[in-house]
C-alpha cells in the first residue's frame, strides 16, 4: 500500500511531455557497441557483454557525465535492466544500514527522469542492497518499502508540508502490516526515522555539470511541434521535477524589481536576504524568469537565471494591499508558500503582471495530489504537482470547480467545529494553520474561476484582448473586490504545454 502511494505522490510529470521512446532506448549506446552482432534497441536480444562493459564505463564515468547515468538504468526494457544490475554490482552495501545504503547511492549519481524510471532505479537498489545483507530483516519488496517510506519521510520532515511533521509514532504506525504482511522490527523503524530526522537525504546534483547537460538530456522533438522538453530536479527533492520548456510561449516580459518576503512554508526570509532587487522578468510557460541582462528570444538561460526562476504554478499573483512603503507592488505567493513583493514600473504594468501570472497558473496547473499519508492525522498541504495540465480548457474549469466546492465544503465544517482549548495549545495552532490554509485556497480558485470564464467570454486567445476585457470599468472593480488582484494570459499554449496553434505569438509587456 505505501509502495502504491508513494508512486502516485512522486508521479509529477506530466507523461504527454516525457521523451519519445520510440526512438533509440539507450542514446550513445548504439555508437558503443556497434561491433556487437546483437541489437539493443528494445524487444530484441540482449547482449550482456555490451550491457556490462556500458555498466563499467557508467560506474567509472567514462565518456559520460553523472547526469547520463540514470537514464541508461530506467528504462523499461530488458537490455537496461541488465545494464541497471550490472551498475549496481559495484556498489557493496556488505554491513550497512539500508538509510546508509540509500545514501550512499543517492551520492553516486542525479536520480533523474520520469517517475517510472527513478522507481525502477531504486526496485534495483533494493534488489543488491538484500544481496549484500542475506541476513536482512526483510526481503527485496520490504527494502523497497522502506525505501519508498524513506523517500517520503524525508519529504515530510524537510520538505514542503505545513503543520507538524510525522513523528516518529506516525512513521512506525504507517508501516504497519507492509513487511509481507507483517510488521517490521519497531527498533529498525527508530533508528531509520532518527537517522533521517537528523540528517535530510543529499541529492547528487552538480549544477554546473546539469547545466552544461540539458540539451543532451532532451533533444528529441517528439510530436511537440518543436518545442523541447526539459525535465531538472528541484535541489531539495529529485522526486518533484521542474518541467522546463524551453522554447516555452513567452507571455509578458519587462522590468520587475523583487523582494523576498517569505521563504518556504511561509518562514519569514532573513533580514539579509529581504532587499529590493531590479530584474528583467519573463513569464515564459508557467516559469518567471528574473534575469539581471535584458530579455533577448535567442538567448540561452545562464545558470543564474535558473537559480532566480520561480516557478507559478498553483501560484497567486494580488496586490499587495498591506504593504505600503512603495507603489504598484504585487504579492505573489507560490505553491510552497513562499512569498515574493514584485514592484511595477505602473499600476497598469503591475496589474497586467497578475492578470498574465494568474491565467497562465489557472490554464495550465495540474490538479493537486491528495494530502501525503505521512501526516493523515496531522493537517498537511496537498503535493502540488508542478506539471502542465492534461486537461482541456473546459475540464480544467471545471476541475476548478469541483476543487472550490470541495474546500468551501471543508472550511464550513471546519468552522462549525472549533477547538474547545487554550488559544496557545497544539490543537488550537493546528485549527488555526488549517483554516488559513483552506481560505486562501478558495481564494486561489475562485482567482482561477473567474479568469478562464472571463476567458471564454471574450472569445479570443488574445492576451491583449481578454486582458482589455478584465480590466474595463465595472469587469475590474468587481474582479478586485472579490480577490484584490488583476489577471490575464492567451492560449497560445495548448493544454499540455504545447503549441495550440500554428502561430503562437508572443505578448510583450
Amino acid at each position: 500500500l505505501l509502495h502504491y502511494i508513494c508512486l502516485y505522490i512522486l508521479n509529477d510529470a506530466n507523461l504527454t511531455d516525457v521523451l519519445c521512446d520510440s526512438d533509440s532506448e539507450l542514446g550513445s549506446v548504439d555508437t558503443l557497441e556497434r561491433g556487437s552482432t546483437d541489437t539493443l534497441a528494445n524487444g530484441c536480444r540482449v547482449d550482456t557483454d555490451a550491457a556490462k562493459r556500458l555498466a563499467k564505463r557508467l560506474f567509472y564515468l567514462e565518456g559520460f557525465k553523472r547526469c547520463d547515468v540514470a537514464r541508461h538504468l530506467g528504462k523499461n526494457n530488458e537490455f537496461s535492466q541488465l545494464v541497471a544490475s550490472e551498475y549496481l554490482s559495484f556498489f557493496d552495501f556488505t554491513g550497512l544500514s539500508l538509510d546508509r545504503a540509500l545514501r550512499n547511492f543517492l551520492k553516486a549519481f542525479p536520480l533523474m527522469g520520469e517517475t517510472q524510471e527513478r522507481e525502477r532505479v531504486l526496485v534495483h537498489f533494493s534488489k543488491r542492497f538484500c544481496h549484500c545483507n542475506p541476513e536482512a530483516l526483510t526481503s527485496e519488496d520490504g527494502a523497497h518499502t522502506l525505501t519508498c517510506a524513506l523517500m517520503l519521510l524525508n519529504t515530510d520532515l524537510h520538505g514542503h508540508n505545513i503543520g507538524k511533521k510525522m513523528s516518529c509514532q506516525q512513521f512506525i504506525s504507517n508501516l504497519d502490516g507492509l513487511n509481507d504482511g507483517k510488521d517490521f522490527p519497531k527498533e529498525l523503524l527508530k533508528v531509520l526515522y532518527n537517522s533521517i530526522k537528523n540528517e535530510k537525504l543529499e541529492w547528487a546534483i552538480e549544477e554546473e555539470e546539469l547545466r552544461k547537460s540539458l540539451s543532451e538530456l532532451v533533444e528529441d522533438h517528439c510530436e511537440v511541434g518543436g518545442k523541447r522538453v526539459v525535465r531538472v530536479t528541484d535541489g531539495s527533492n529529485p522526486f518533484i521535477a521542474i518541467p522546463l520548456l524551453l522554447n516555452a510561449v513567452t507571455y509578458k516580459h519587462g522590468i520587475l524589481t523583487r523582494k523576498s518576503h517569505a521563504d518556504m512554508d511561509g518562514k519569514r526570509t532573513p533580514r539579509g536576504r529581504r532587499g529590493w532587487k531590479k530584474f528583467y522578468a519573463v513569464l515564459k510557460g508557467m516559469i518567471l524568469y528574473l534575469q539581471k541582462d535584458e530579455y533577448k528570444p535567442d538567448k540561452d538561460l545562464s545558470e543564474v537565471d535558473l537559480k532566480n526562476a520561480v516557478r507559478v504554478h498553483h501560484a497567486l499573483a494580488t496586490r499587495a494591499c498591506d504593504y505600503s512603503k512603495r507603489q504598484n507592488v504585487l504579492k505573489l505567493k507560490t505553491s510552497d508558500w513562499r512569498v515574493f513583493l514584485l514592484q511595477a514600473p505602473s499600476e497598469e504594468e503591475m496589474m497586467s503582471w497578475i492578470f498574465r501570472i494568474n491565467l497562465v497558473t489557472a490554464l495550465f496547473s495540474a490538479p493537486a495530489f491528495p494530502a501525503a499519508i505521512g501526516s493523515m492525522k496531522k493537517f498537511c498541504r496537498p503535493l502540488l504537482p508542478s506539471s502542465t495540465t492534461r486537461l482541456n480548457q473546459e475540464e480544467q474549469l471545471k476541475s476548478h470547480e469541483n476543487k472550490l466546492k470541495q474546500i468551501s465544503l471543508e472550511l464550513e465544517e471546519h468552522k462549525r467545529s472549533p477547538p474547545d482549548l487554550t488559544p496557545k495549545s497544539k490543537e488550537s495552532e493546528e485549527y488555526r494553520i488549517k483554516e488559513h490554509y483552506l481560505t486562501y485556497e478558495k481564494c486561489r480558485y475562485e482567482t482561477y474561476i473567474s479568469l478562464l470564464q472571463a476567458k471564454f467570454r471574450a472569445g479570443s486567445d488574445d492576451l491583449d484582448k481578454i486582458e482589455a476585457s478584465m480590466f474595463s470599468g465595472e469587469a475590474k472593480e468587481s474582479y478586485l473586490r472579490k480577490t484584490q488582484s488583476s489577471p490575464s494570459i492567451s492560449q497560445g499554449q495548448g493544454v499540455n504545454g504545447r503549441a495550440g496553434h500554428k502561430h503562437a505569438p508572443e505578448h510583450n509587456s
